[in-house]
């Protein structure tokens, strides 16, 4: 069974980059086509979908969030990455990675359990 685990530091500051990393375990990011993707919940808001990256490292961005998210992969350590860049309150959320087997929130079958990032000064 697979699991994903994100890890970050919980408070960034406004126009710094935020950076997250997913550690999965009990299956490999680079076997078996699955999309890894990057979501996140504002505070009384629904799931936003980031991004993803797929099997064979071919990345995907959110249309309204592509100039500001980057993502990543180390295979090696079978870890992904997200980093959102020139952060306002806006982005404070808990973030969430996932493992779905195509792109969007809805496709997700697998979750880490999520981590709260709050931007503030």
């Amino acid at each position: 069974q697979v699991q994903l685990q994100e890890s970050g530091p919980g408070l960034v500051k406004p126009s710094q980059t935020l950076s997250l990393t997913c550690t999965v375990s009990g299956g490999s990011i680079a076997t078996n086509y699955y999309y890894w993707s990057w979501i996140r919940q504002p505070p009384g808001k629904g799931l936003e979908w980031m991004g993803g990256i797929d099997t064979s490292g071919s990345i995907y961005y959110s249309p309204s969030l592509k100039s500001r998210t980057s993502i990543s992969r180390d295979t090696s350590k079978n870890q992904f990455t997200l980093q959102l860049s020139s952060v306002t309150p806006e982005d404070t959320a808990v973030y969430y990675c996932a493992r779905g087997d195509a792109l969007g929130v809805d496709f997700c079958d697998s979750w880490g359990q999520g981590t709260q990032v709050t931007v503030s000064s």
